[in-house]
């Protein structure tokens, strides 16, 4: 079951999530019939809980928002962005253990 503290993310609301965020935002380019984004999207869920309050974790669906994903060359999916102070700082691509993700996101606290 998805986590409620994942945010979803589209080009309507993407500004004020991300780019005006107070704290740093992971998001997860992903879609439903991407294999190893569903093995992702689980600990991407799981995290969201973990650092709820300490950084805002959302997905953005390529299927449905195509132009966010222009935008941000996004050639393969899943791809991962940290942004901070409404700059891209990281991006990862492919799937990741959640230790992988975590020592990413610890590194922007």
């Amino acid at each position: 079951m998805a986590s409620e503290k994942v945010l979803t993310i589209n080009s309507d609301n993407f500004e004020e999530l991300v780019l005006n965020s107070s704290v740093p935002v992971l998001v997860d380019f992903w879609a439903n019939w991407c294999g190893p984004c569903r093995i992702v999207g689980p600990i991407i869920d799981e995290l969201a809980e973990e650092y709820d309050g300490r950084f805002k974790i959302g997905k953005v669906n390529v299927d449905e928002e195509n132009e966010l994903a222009i935008r941000f060359n996004v050639m393969s999916i899943p791809t991962m962005i940290v942004f901070k102070d409404g700059n891209q700082a990281e991006r990862i691509v492919g799937a990741r253990s959640k230790k992988d993700l975590k020592e990413l996101l610890d590194k922007y606290i």
